[in-house]
């Protein structure tokens, strides 16, 4: 037999060993995870924990540890299960060194950072009923501030003229600081807050700068107002046409088989035989950041920072954190101004009432049915 035939031979023999190959289900979970697309961090986000290791504490060495910094930054509080700090020091900003600023709907506030908790139903006061997510805004300080002529943003901006908005560093959640990295905690060296397990970076306008440690509470915002809610969507993986897109699926019937779950016809004919570009195919879905805009807040909880908001669809799971800013919608803008740049609980001014209601939701504390007096 000739060198070619051979070779020919052994390439059939490879080609059929190949396709016989089959990978365990451990092996196939692997590359599935390092194949799928993922949102990495910029370049100049620090790690930010550190590989804990207490093999030379006992627990009375680990119990200490713990009482001495309750003892330095207040006593741990629970939130939706999670543990944080609450810093002893609730602002940092005397009311005699606020700068005061007119409003106008030109300049850009900041924003929060708060846990999506989960969807509640409301009624208005004529009967309609209504779906909503409570936001909870968590233990929300300011970090830093950056200038116009510092801030240099990394990414694409979403606005047209970058260059006349500084940048406000927010954090949420306080946390152990000895959990985290040496150069995670030099962030907040100086805005004498405790370090914070989030952060988000909103653009605002130099009139609208708060100083570092200024506390931001769900009174950053009135009922009635539109806002919008930035979240990642949850990770669902790699989905087919039906769940990714919706599509309806194919008849079981005209002799078709094994098809009924596919796209189907995918391009044209003739000249423009080709698949176009944007065609809705099978691929990974979720783990995108996506933005509900013009949203109603309807009623706001002063006591625990709760927020209730139009809608059951914001992006996220249970738990997950989501950025909350003023509308960009020129027709939902406050016409009104809000608290600018931000509220302040001032000792001269009357506390807030704990339940704040939008004028058309229906208090359930009030009665449903009145009667008319007799005339």
């Amino acid at each position: 037999m000739s060198i070619a035939g051979r070779n020919s031979i052994l390439l059939r023999t490879l080609l059929v060993d190949f396709s016989n190959l089959r990978l365990s289900p451990a092996t196939q979970q692997i590359r599935e995870y390092y194949h799928r697309p993922k949102l990495r961090n910029p370049y100049w986000f620090v790690r930010k924990t550190r590989a804990a290791n207490e093999d030379n504490l006992t627990a009375e060495n680990q119990d200490f540890i713990k009482e001495r910094v309750h003892d330095k930054f207040g006593p741990p509080a629970i939130i939706k299960g999670v543990s944080t700090y609450q810093n002893a020091v609730q602002s940092l900003v005397k009311a005699e060194e606020r700068e005061k600023v007119e409003w106008s709907p030109k300049l850009r506030r900041t924003g929060v950072l708060a846990r999506k908790i989960g969807n509640y139903p409301l009624w208005l006061k004529n009967g309609k009923k209504i779906h909503t997510t409570l936001l909870h805004v968590v233990d929300n300080h300011v970090v830093r501030y950056i200038p116009p002529e510092e801030y240099k943003p990394t990414q694409k901006p979403t606005v047209h003229d970058v260059s006349k908005y500084g940048c406000l560093l927010v954090g949420a959640e306080s946390t152990d600081p000895s959990l985290l990295t040496k150069e995670y905690c030099g962030l907040f060296k100086d805005s004498g807050v405790m370090p914070k397990k989030h952060l988000a970076r909103f653009l605002v306008s130099p009139e609208a700068a708060l100083s570092p440690g200024t506390p931001l509470n769900v009174t950053h915002f009135r009922i009635g107002d539109f806002v919008d809610v930035r979240g990642k969507t949850i990770d669902r993986g790699f989905q087919g046409v039906m769940k990714r897109h919706g599509f309806k699926g194919m008849p079981a019937s005209h002799g078709v088989t094994k098809t009924h779950r596919r796209g189907g016809n995918i391009g044209a004919g003739g000249e423009k035989g080709r698949v176009w570009p944007g065609t809705k195919m099978p691929g990974h879905m979720g783990n995108r950041y996506r933005i509900l805009k013009g949203l109603r807040i309807w009623r706001i909880n002063t006591k625990y920072n709760v927020m209730w908001v139009q809608g059951n669809c914001i992006a996220g799971d249970t738990n997950s954190m989501v950025y909350i800013y003023d509308t960009i919608l020129p027709l939902r803008k406050p016409q009104i101004s809000p608290p600018f740049p931000t509220y302040f609980e001032d000792e001269s001014e009357e506390a807030l009432p704990e339940e704040i209601w939008y004028e058309t939701v229906h208090d359930f504390k009030d009665p449903s049915i009145t009667f008319a007096p007799e005339s």
